[in-house]
């Protein structure tokens, strides 16, 4: 496999967003997670990992290959 061959992350929401801040909650939305185990393939540039550093604790993130 290519070394510069772009990376996939698969990310999973394991926690509702229910009282935690609007921030986090936009975080969540701008990720395209819409509900509790929704899972979204998103390619691994530097904003989709500050993003997940946010709200890490609400997540699971695979590496995934296609």
């Amino acid at each position: 496999m290519p070394a510069n061959r772009p990376r996939n992350l698969a990310i999973t929401l394991l926690k509702s967003v229910i009282g935690y801040p609007p921030a986090k909650r936009l975080v969540v939305q701008s990720l395209g997670l819409r509900r509790i185990r929704h899972t979204v393939v998103r390619s691994d540039t530097p904003q989709i990992r500050g993003m997940i550093a946010k709200i890490n604790h609400l997540l699971d993130v695979k590496e995934v290959s296609e």
